[in-house]
């Protein structure tokens, strides 16, 4: 049958049937309006994504998955979080932007658990969607790093009080065989190069000021960094469960300088150059990013890496994969001290 006949065929069709068939299609959206203004989803919608995940709270800010004031936790990657999904109690699960939240309660504390996925631009991406999503009273980073201080082990657990980006750079032109000039229009910073590469500062404006800043130190919160240097026994693992084992006992060392990138640093002139330059004691790629997100949105910032390798370091293979369980659950372990001890 061709369009021309199916037209010819409704011109002539008795009027109950066209009348019948206009109420049945009436009827139809009209029930289908009634289970959307209940907040029932469509049954197709129902199957892709689970109401649960992106449900707001009951009597949530407009845009907020939940406005209950909570400490936010975050680590790059699974198995930084994983001895903290153990511990946590009252788990409820929500998804935004492709990221999955986890609020409960870890150490008496109410908290909301996430990972930033690795490096500098998921770090700061998924920094703000926290904050836009969630009330968050402070925020607190866990996970591994490279060591660059020769005074630190793999395993030991490191709390800068401050961080920076060491590859915020200009790259700087060659004006003769090892001689290198940076344009005069930018602004430096008083380290010095690696190579072409000369750091610089960042231009940034906090929430709530008109003054624009060029700075390159991000500081952790000092009554976060007080809590910190109070703890005093920790359990922090020497040996994994396949009974492989740092040579030093792990120790917990508050205060210094960290420093973060987009790169993954296995090399040793370059660990020296970090060391001798930033007086860094660890080398990681999320934390000064979630330190200047933080710093912009006037939220208590501070982060606790455990040595996974030497950044380049060490005589051998980069000792990451050997060693990343001691260090997440050592650095974990100082998470839940932190937390232990922060007042309630």
């Amino acid at each position: 049958m061709d369009s021309r006949q199916s037209v010819a065929l409704s011109q002539v069709a008795p009027r109950s049937v066209r009348l019948g068939r206009r109420f049945w299609i009436l009827g139809a959206a009209l029930l289908l309006g009634a289970a959307l203004w209940g907040g029932q989803p469509a049954r197709s919608q129902a199957a892709a994504v689970p109401p649960a995940a992106q449900a707001e709270a009951p009597g949530a800010t407009a845009g907020r998955l939940d406005d209950t004031p909570r400490m936010a936790i975050m680590s790059a990657f699974a198995p930084e979080l994983a001895l903290l999904r153990e511990r946590l109690r009252q788990p409820r699960q929500f998804t935004a932007d492709g990221v999955d939240f986890t609020t409960g309660v870890l150490e008496e504390q109410p908290v909301v658990l996430l990972l930033s996925g690795i490096s500098m631009v998921n770090a700061a991406m998924n920094t703000q969607l926290l904050f836009d999503r969630f009330n968050v009273s402070h925020l607190v980073f866990s996970g591994i790093a490279g060591g660059v201080n020769p005074e630190l082990h793999i395993g030991d657990v490191s709390v800068p009080e401050r961080w920076g980006q060491y590859l915020e750079v200009v790259m700087m032109r060659e004006t003769a065989p090892g001689r290198y000039q940076a344009p005069a229009s930018k602004t430096l910073s008083p380290f010095a190069p690696y190579g072409m590469m000369q750091p610089r500062d960042v231009r940034v404006r906090q929430a709530g000021s008109a003054q624009i800043q060029e700075k390159f130190w991000f500081d952790v919160d000092p009554r976060m960094l007080a809590v910190a240097r109070s703890i005093q026994a920790v359990p922090l693992r020497a040996c994994d469960r396949q009974d492989r084992c740092v040579a030093d006992r792990p120790r917990l060392v508050v205060g210094g300088n960290g420093v973060s990138g987009q790169a993954f640093v296995d090399n040793a002139d370059f660990r020296r150059y970090a060391y001798r330059t930033f007086r860094a004691n660890v080398l990681d790629m999320e934390s000064a990013a979630c330190a200047q997100v933080a710093w912009r949105s006037n939220v208590p910032f501070i982060a606790f890496r455990s040595l996974s390798d030497l950044a380049g370091g060490g005589p051998g293979e980069n000792e990451m994969n050997a060693f990343l369980h001691i260090a997440a659950d050592n650095s974990a372990q100082v998470l839940l001290a932190f937390l232990r001890a922060w007042p309630r």
